[in-house]
């Protein structure tokens, strides 16, 4: 079965090859991420420790932040007591736990330069420890100040895009629709929607990945100041003309959703991508509204039902 109504061409191609897509599994991730393996690169890339940094999750980087500064900490609490806690004055500790948490809350202050007085270095060898901890964590705040001043700048789109797709009628015939709006309360302008088809095809006994981008009704808006319905018609031209779910599903069908736009808080383009696959598209139905006014007459979208559908009877379409 092809699904090709027209010559293929090269630049329609992701990056991603021809090679066939297992049963099931996605070129790109829900979220817009590529959804391939990566081996053979060496555990540790400093090359690539920024980009694991920032683009991580808050939680996460929080936590790798927490773990980071209770590690030195331990390690400088066991070089204060290895050197010896008599070299520590101020501290009243007796048991070798209470000595172990005495430099580890001194080792606290030190790093960050608070220095409550109430213990303090004794000796030149404690003392020079002491000196470089306090410049090691002069670098290390001033790192971590950068990375999250970086987290905070790092221009990307919060794009809300509807959990499905539908088929809907659509001017005396059906259109494969999808919804998305604006997660921020930014301006977004000049904003371009590209729809890619790609599905596995069988050449000469082989399966292969065929990629096909998809005509839209409108596929540029001046402004995302509401939600944003992305329309296919689909018409004779169309790949998904006459085909049923059953047929998209045999072929492992996959429609990757490209955003660009340039946003108004940033002055900076950003993008953002999603993936929808043939399961994820819902056969005789329609958005439900997402716009009310409220009692003032302004006009209200609720983002909470971006992704609510109302089914539709064939006599309808």
């Amino acid at each position: 079965m092809s699904f090709i109504k027209r010559k293929l061409h090269q630049e329609d191609d992701l990056g991603f090859g021809n090679r066939p897509m297992g049963k099931d599994q996605r070129m790109m991730n829900a979220n817009g991420s590529s959804n391939i393996k990566r081996i053979g690169l060496p555990f540790f890339r400093s090359s690539d420790t920024y980009n694991w940094l920032i683009s991580m999750s808050w939680g996460k980087f929080l936590t790798v932040i927490v773990i980071a500064w209770l590690i030195v900490n331990i390690l400088f609490a066991f070089v204060y007591v290895g050197v010896g806690i008599e070299n520590l004055k101020g501290t009243d500790g007796v048991t070798p736990r209470d000595h172990f948490f005495d430099a580890f809350f001194f080792s606290a202050q030190t790093i960050s330069t608070v220095g409550y007085g109430h213990i303090s270095p004794s000796g030149f060898i404690t003392s020079c420890i002491a000196a470089f901890e306090s410049m090691l964590g002069l670098l290390a705040f001033a790192l971590a100040t950068g990375l999250l001043y970086g987290r905070f700048s790092r221009p990307n789109a919060k794009i809300l895009y509807s959990k499905n797709m539908v088929v809907a009628p659509y001017k005396n015939t059906t259109a494969l629709m999808f919804r998305l709006a604006n997660f921020r309360n930014s301006q977004l302008i000049e904003i371009a929607v590209q729809l890619v088809f790609t599905y596995n095809e069988m050449v000469r006994g082989q399966k292969v990945r065929r990629f096909m981008p998809l005509e839209l009704e409108r596929s540029k808006i001046g402004l995302l100041s509401l939600s944003w319905t992305v329309v296919h018609p689909i018409n004779e031209d169309s790949p998904l003309f006459g085909k049923t779910k059953e047929e998209l599903m045999d072929a492992e069908v996959e429609l990757i959703v490209l955003l660009q736009a340039f946003d108004d808080t940033f002055s900076q383009t950003v993008h953002s991508r999603a993936s929808y696959l043939d399961e994820s598209i819902i056969y005789d139905a329609k958005f439900a509204p997402v716009f009310y006014h409220d009692d003032n007459g302004l006009t209200t979208i609720d983002l909470s039902k971006l992704s609510e559908i109302e089914m539709v009877t064939s006599a309808q379409i």
